[in-house]
Order: C-alpha cells, then structure tokens, then sequence
C-alpha cells in the first residue's frame, strides 16, 4: 500500500535506494520541442505522440516562501496573505457572510491491493511516490476544514476556527440553504449550516457513495445549480490511461448530477479524464471545467483544458484526447467511442495540471479582469521545461473564451525552479477579490484592487 509519508519520511527515502531511482527519472525523458504556446487556445497543435522507456520527471522541489515573501500580481493590485501555517489547503470557498472555508486534505491512503498491476504499474507508483514526495505532497491529510473571518476588513483573517474535522480527504464544498455539501474522496455527505457559526459539530450525514477504490485522482469537486435543488460532482480516473482495467473505471472519469434531497445520481457526462473544479459561468450559466489530461505521451502531448460540460456528452478518455486522437496504449480499442467524442472548448497547454477555477465578477476586478476564469495551475511533474506554476486568466465574451490566457499570479517558482508554492484552489471573496490556496506554501493568498 503506498503510505503517506512525512518529510522526513520522504528525504530518508530518496537518500537511500530510491535516490538512485530518482536520478534516474530526473535524467531521462524527452522535453518539449513546441513553444508553450502551441498548446494554448481552441485548436491547439497536437504533434505525434512520444514514447520513451521512463516518463520524464521533472518537477520543482518545494522549498517554501523565505520570510515574508509571496506571488505576484498584476499592477493595480495588492496580495496580502489571507492565512498564512495551513496544513496543505487544496480548496477555498466563500460563505454568504464572508467567512471563508479553507480544505486541508491530501490523498487517502490506499485499499490493501490499490497498487497498480504489472511491472510498468509499480515502476510507476514508485515514480508517484517519488515525485509526490519531491512536490511537498507525501504528508498525511488533515482531514479538516478551517474557517477564517477578517473582522476588521484588513485582507487579513484574524479569527481562525477548526470548522469541522474528522473527514475523508475532503476537497469540494458548496452550501445550499442551511446545509454544507461536503465531496469526501468516497462518498458526498452534508452538515447543518447556520450564518455565523465558527464550527460544527454534527456528525456528517451520507449523500450518496462516490466512486473511490484505488483513487488514482481521488478529489472530488462539487458545485450546485441556481437554485439548490442538483450538485455536480467531479470524479477522476482510477488510472493514466485505463492500465488498471477498465472495470476499476466504472462511473469515473465524469461528472455526476446529484439530487440534493434524494441523493439519487446519474452520469452527467462522461470521458473527461480527471474534471478537478467546476463553475458556472455567469452569462450563460452552463457548467464549466479545468481537465488534467492523460501523461506519458511526451513534454507536447496532451494538453490539460477547460470546456463546458455539456448533458450527455463524452469527451473520449481512456480511448483518445482532444476529439479523435487515438490512445493506442488502450486496450481494447473503441472506435465506436472514438467517434463520439465531444472536442473541448480549450486548451490550457500540457502538464500544467490546473486545479481550480472561478469565474470573475466586476464587483472586485477592473474591467480587463472582470470577465473571465481565473484558473489555479499547479504545475508539471513531467514536463521540460516545467509549465504552469501559476494563476492565469481566461478572458471570456459572449459565454466563451475570447483570447490567450493572462499571468495573474505568478512567482511561485524561484529563479533556479523550486517550488516557492503552489496554487491549487481559487475563489472570489465577498468583496469581488481573488482567493488562491497554496499547498506548498501553506498559505492562502489574497489578490484585491488597490
């Protein structure tokens, strides 16, 4: 069973035989032999597939922000740390009060059995945990949700609450009504929710199960339409590529429509690789969300993307990416699936693994911000030259993106490529300002006009 491991746990591990390994894996791969912005947009260039003996790895060491320093936005704008000795948040969300929840979760461990099959599948779950150990992610879960005030309207929060704990690799939340949906890595569960409560006490009450078992990607993100009465659930894959069987797929890879009374769900769509975060975008209200495409098929291939989920659609995981490019590796072949795959709207460039999405409001953003999607990437693993590391913006008309994508936070990589932080989840606060969770620098940070 791979183990969560501790810092300590993770320098001894490289430092012994594993070092050899990792090593081995930092020095071999291919890199990238498009520029960055060939992966970028509604068409983006999809070059033949690469195959090599070891996946590339190449990932920034965490070392964390030196005293007091952080990212950096636009002109115009000030970022202050809105919390700063978090425990690895991975989402934020705002209440209707202007409190805000902050997840502090990472992965499950895995069922006795999890590992993947084969030699290829354990060589690559020891790369996971190498490369998991080399991104600040090998620490236990913290398995809570901390809620933060700022009393005195100073960017800064100085209440800090444990709001509720004792949860499964907890990711999404939303509130409908008077209850907190809560999207556990196994299963969605509610608590009771009253305005201005720092902590909750009630014991979770189960939802409905969502698909867990190996938890390959095991977040789930959760949002809710207009008026309550349906959630949306993201569920990744429980593998790259389906090389775990395609039975260990069953009801991933998808979006799921969940009756918030009932419980009862149905597939909403399907084929979509790992939807980390979902939105609404504000115009035309229509689902929207941030993709982490299948590895392994070269530094240029696949691009990560943002779509709207279309009812019924499917976008063509494990059988082929972006439309009809075929996955040979997948066995067996479905041309049949091939043929129905829905195209994305978006390509947001290979390996930068965005994780969050928030669409913006001209309540807090001036105008070239006002319309759009401000989308946390956290970076390649397996990428040369690294990508993503950083919060941009998608700018939107008409419901749809409009243009390239704009460096909104930037700075989280060091000049010699490690990793001061990294984002994760976004929300708008109460006031229009953008919120970012970083997990490496155990920080949420906060970006306001001056």
């Amino acid at each position: 069973m791979m183990r969560a491991l501790t810092p300590r746990a993770v320098r001894a591990a490289i430092s012994g035989p594993m070092l050899a390994v990792a090593t081995l894996l930092g020095a071999c791969g291919e890199a990238a032999k498009l520029p960055a912005e060939a992966g970028i947009g509604p068409t983006p260039e999809l070059p033949p597939p690469v195959k090599t003996l070891i996946p590339t790895i190449h990932i920034a060491p965490p070392v964390g922000w030196a005293d007091m320093a952080g990212p950096t936005a636009p002109e115009g704008f000030v970022v202050t740390a809105f919390a700063r000795g978090l425990d690895h948040p991975r989402m934020v969300y705002t209440l209707p009060n202007g409190d805000v929840l902050v997840v502090e979760s990472n992965r499950p461990p895995r069922p006795e059995g999890g590992e993947g099959k084969g030699l290829a599948a354990k060589f690559r779950d020891m790369a996971t945990e190498i490369v998991e150990g080399r991104a600040g992610a090998g620490v236990p879960s913290a398995n809570r949700i901390t809620l933060l005030r700022d009393t005195d309207g100073d960017g800064v929060a100085d209440l800090r609450k444990v709001f509720i704990d004792k949860l499964m690799s907890p990711f999404g939340v939303v509130l409908v009504g008077h209850e907190l949906f809560i999207a556990n890595a196994d299963a969605l569960v509610k608590v009771p929710y009253t305005e201005g409560e720092t902590s909750i006490g009630a014991v979770p009450v189960k939802v409905t199960d969502l698909p867990a078992g190996i938890n390959h990607h095991w977040t789930k993100h959760v949002v809710a339409n207009r008026d309550g009465t349906r959630l949306y659930v993201t569920v990744g894959s429980n593998s790259n590529a389906g090389e775990n069987g395609l039975a260990a797929e069953e009801g991933r890879a998808s979006v799921w429509e969940v009756d918030a009374k009932t419980g009862q769900k149905r597939l909403f769509a399907s084929g979509l690789r790992n939807p980390v975060a979902a939105d609404w975008e504000p115009a035309t209200q229509a689902l929207w969300a941030v993709v982490n495409e299948r590895d392994e098929l070269g530094s240029d291939l696949v691009p990560d993307y943002l779509t709207s989920v279309k009812e019924g659609a499917f976008y063509g995981w494990p059988w082929s990416y972006y439309g009809h490019h075929v996955d040979a590796r997948v066995e067996p072949q479905r041309p049949d699936m091939v043929a129905k795959a829905v195209v994305p709207d978006y390509a947001l460039g290979s390996h930068r693994a965005p994780l969050g999405i928030a669409f913006s409001s001209p309540r807090g953003m001036p105008p070239e911000f006002a319309n759009g999607a401000f989308i946390g990437e956290h970076g390649s693993w397996n990428r040369k030259p690294m990508a993503g590391y950083k919060v941009v913006f998608v700018p939107f008309a008409n419901g749809r993106p409009s243009g390239q994508p704009v460096d909104f936070l930037t700075g989280f990589l060091s000049a010699d490529e490690k990793a001061q932080g990294r984002p994760v989840g976004v929300a708008l606060d109460k006031s229009g300002a953008l919120l970012v969770a970083d997990d490496v620098g155990n920080v949420v940070w906060r970006v306001a006009r001056k």
